[in-house]
């Protein structure tokens, strides 16, 4: 049990005949990481949040789950793509230069909420941007120099990035592992756990224009997983577009010379993979 749900998969499969698919799906671990507790079958921000992650499925990178599902104010793949470009590099930063974020988002000033929630496609109250600001006027006095909100987030990508490569480095870090996510994360793997939420299940399908009168669960079930991993893969595309990555999920070359990260070793690294 102590060496984590990635290799009890591979234990229960090939000494105790367990079925692999089965295991994959309901074994809450991804890139060898354990799931942080939060539920995210009725959140597609939250399963990217977690599934393109460099480090697994945890929420310092990305908590967008309000967000998605409470104040329904990313609905489209573009809002979410913007949301999982913006969110993952500002929290990254904090981390950088190791301060605490429960400053910015813990305790927001009572001004925030006169802040419109969104403003040209992009969250405002969710950033808290006068808390942002503050860091960056933190960093300033503190280091000499001179930034603004847009510099840190900047400092913070090519971080990211290099962060990227190296994990394509060690033979990981692309799509292949991003898409790897378990079902269970995305939706219902038996027909418990669908007739557990019926009700919502059917809705969403009827929402769907798909007839399910005469369809038993096992069908519906087949139906809704198809959706909602087409969805997930969608919204990889997105993500990727706004990141500056390609189809494969690796960095672009002309990103990583924007962010005057091309050095020899790092293009050598990500060549195979434009």
């Amino acid at each position: 049990m102590g060496k984590g749900i990635k290799q009890m998969k591979k234990i229960f499969a090939e000494e105790y005949g367990g079925d692999s698919q089965f295991l994959q799906d309901i074994g809450m671990e991804h890139k060898g990481l354990e799931f942080s507790e939060y539920v995210t079958k009725e959140s597609l921000t939250q399963q990217g949040g977690y599934g393109f992650t460099n480090k697994g499925p945890q929420h310092d990178e990305a908590w967008l789950i309000f967000e998605d599902v409470v104040r329904h104010s990313i609905p489209t793949f573009e809002d979410k793509a913007k949301a999982l470009y913006w969110f993952p590099l500002w929290r990254t930063w904090f981390g950088l230069v190791g301060l605490c974020k429960l400053g910015w988002n813990d305790v927001p000033p009572p001004s925030n909420y006169d802040l419109p929630i969104k403003m040209a496609g992009e969250l405002i109250q969710a950033k808290i941007p006068q808390h942002v600001q503050w860091y960056a006027d933190y960093f300033s006095a503190v280091t000499g120099i001179l930034s603004a909100p847009d510099d840190l987030i900047r400092m913070s990508e090519r971080v990211y990035n290099f962060q990227r490569i190296f994990n394509i480095r060690q033979g990981k870090g692309l799509r292949e592992q991003d898409s790897n996510l378990p079902y269970r994360a995305m939706g219902p793997v038996t027909k418990k756990e669908y007739k557990s939420r019926q009700e919502r299940y059917d809705d969403q399908l009827k929402e769907l224009d798909i007839d399910i009168s005469e369809k038993t669960i096992e069908e519906k079930m087949v139906i809704l997983k198809k959706y909602r991993t087409i969805q997930y893969f969608k919204l990889q595309e997105a993500v990727y577009e706004k990141r500056g990555w390609n189809a494969f999920g690796c960095p672009k070359i002309e990103l990583i010379k924007e962010l005057g990260i091309d050095y020899d070793d790092v293009i050598h690294v990500i060549k195979p993979y434009q």
